[in-house]
């Protein structure tokens, strides 16, 4: 399997660790009851870890469609090499470094984890659209 391919099942994993923070926080905050019940009520405001867990899962996969298809489109043209590779690796370190400094709160960091994962989308993307 290739690099980019490996990225991408390790993509999944991630996006599994997202929904999970972010529900345990969620389930810290509002008990077991609201976890397994309908959730029809309204809630309090989150918790602001809780609250930071939820925008960084929406933001994960708002991205993370845009990564599989890039990394599909590559693969399927026979168009990977070491700039795609370079570009996956780039994606993925930086949006795992992006959870801890969202739930944190680190602010400028956060959005320069981001802007990484962004240029690893475009590595990727690149050799699709030249």
């Amino acid at each position: 399997m290739s690099l980019e391919l490996s990225v991408l099942a390790w993509g999944c994993v991630l996006a599994a660790v997202h929904i999970f923070a972010a529900a345990a926080v969620k389930t810290r905050q509002y008990g077991i009851a609201w976890n397994v019940g309908a959730r029809d009520g309204a809630q309090p405001e989150p918790a602001p870890v809780v609250g930071r867990l939820m925008r960084a899962q929406a933001n994960f996969f708002e991205t993370f469609p845009i990564m599989v298809a890039a990394i599909l489109l590559v693969e399927a043209a026979g168009r990977t090499g070491s700039g795609t590779a370079a570009g996956a690796l780039i994606w993925l370190v930086a949006r795992i470094v992006y959870l801890p400094l969202y739930a944190a709160g680190v602010p400028v960091l956060r959005s320069v984890a981001f802007g990484l994962s962004f240029l690893g989308i475009a590595l990727v993307l690149w050799p699709a659209l030249t």
